[in-house]
């Protein structure tokens, strides 16, 4: 961890509160039509279809650029629920896709190593809607996510709270740096804390500092381009009995390891919906 980024720690970001006020909302950009196409696909499950509401990939993806033909890399796609979107796009359109996925090994947990197995199965069976998906691993130690200077947009799509317990975030930044030609975007969805808090180097709750993100993209040598609400949800209070997580689409009911709790009212964490979310666009100089 650097210096600077201690001493944002240490003062909860003072200084830096500005960089985290909400702007007004972006005008939304046009989505490429064959993207519209994709969303309403029948291998989309009608629960990841729900979620659309909250997360606009239409919206995002369109603000952070993509566009037909593209080299995208999706750092960490998790179950693929924007890979499902993704990667039949790129196929539709002559771009590629690379999927850098967490490195198991002797050290991974079992649920990981489920999720990132039945990840690759996917891909498999998929394999005439998606094109061929690239695997690379992200992870402590390893190596390019893509080929250096390649990538039009790279993408980190809720996970940088992930990478923060381990101390891999800023791993991430200088690898998405790394594999994007010089003008390529690194588009970042995150759970947004609220400003002027002290950072959690962890990120236990799943809450992250705008600024904070920020920070990290400026010392991996990105520039900050926007910020836009389409992911926003200002009723998210960030004060859940189980983090982040209280919320859909997760719905826990109990700490980390404990068994589900039925007496647990679900009922207004449902009705507030997915978290607040920023949504923010950077560029590598060039």
């Amino acid at each position: 961890m650097s210096i600077d980024r201690r001493l944002f720690l240490a003062l909860g970001g003072a200084g830096l509160v500005s960089a985290c006020g909400k702007k007004p909302k972006t005008k939304a950009k046009e989505a490429p039509p064959i993207l519209e196409t994709v969303l309403a696909g029948d291998w989309r499950t009608d629960a990841d279809k729900a979620r659309d509401a909250y997360r606009h990939p239409a919206e995002s993806l369109a603000f952070w650029g993509l566009q037909p033909a593209s080299i995208v890399v999706e750092f960490w796609p998790g179950a693929g629920w924007y890979t499902d979107i993704i990667a039949p796009f790129l196929d539709q359109t002559g771009g590629r896709l690379y999927a850098a996925v967490q490195p198991i090994n002797d050290m991974t947990d079992e649920a990981t190593a489920q999720m990132v197995q039945a990840y690759k199965r996917k891909l498999k069976a998929r394999r005439r809607l998606y094109g061929e998906v690239e695997i690379s691993e992200f992870g402590p130690g390893t190596g390019p996510v893509a080929p250096a200077g390649t990538a039009d947009l790279a993408l980190f799509l809720r996970n940088i709270h992930n990478w923060m317990p381990g101390g891999i975030a800023e791993k991430a930044f200088t690898d998405a740096y790394a594999a994007l030609k010089p003008g390529g975007v690194l588009g970042i969805e995150e759970h947004r804390a609220f400003p002027g808090g002290v950072q959690d180097p962890t990120a236990r709750n799943g809450y992250v500092q705008e600024a904070y993100v920020k920070q990290m993209a400026a010392e991996a040598g990105f520039t900050f381009d926007k910020s836009s609400e389409i992911n926003a949800n200002i009723e998210d209070t960030k004060d859940h009995p189980f983090g982040v997580w209280t919320l859909p689409p997760v719905r826990r009911t109990s700490p980390i390891g404990a068994p589900e709790d039925p007496a647990f009212d679900r009922t207004p964490f449902d009705l507030l919906g997915e978290s607040d979310r920023m949504t923010l666009r950077f560029v590598k100089p060039g």
